[in-house]
């Protein structure tokens, strides 16, 4: 049997995350890396984990629906620190993390059997 549809679903890349990179090459590595003395220091990123992760998908045939299953995430609140380079002499703005607008929880199958 092979599922097949239109949607695609595509994990969120640095381009999603952060402004200042797109059209601009530069280099993120967790912060306190090596970095050659040719880069400057162009941005900060701090990225904090989630409450929740996703452990897997559901795909409702009738529905045409994806649900994602969450599990509480053991590292939640925990911050992982990244610096954006570039070499000196490029042109570009700054980079930083993207503001992001909270999406609502997502339902399990129990709530929305309780309604």
């Amino acid at each position: 049997m092979m599922i097949r549809d239109r949607k695609m679903y595509v994990a969120p890349t640095p381009f999603g995350l952060t402004t200042g990179t797109a059209h601009n090459q530069t280099l993120i590595v967790p912060d306190g890396s090596d970095v050659d003395g040719r880069f400057i220091e162009v941005g900060r990123l701090v990225r904090r984990e989630a409450s929740k992760v996703i452990v897997g998908y559901s795909f409702n045939l009738r529905t045409n629906t994806l649900t994602p299953e969450l599990v509480d995430n053991p590292s939640a609140g925990d911050e992982h620190v990244f610096l954006a380079y570039r070499l000196k002499g490029a042109r570009g703005e700054s980079v930083a993390m993207r503001k992001v607008v909270a999406r609502a929880a997502v339902e399990t199958e129990d709530e929305q059997g309780d309604e």
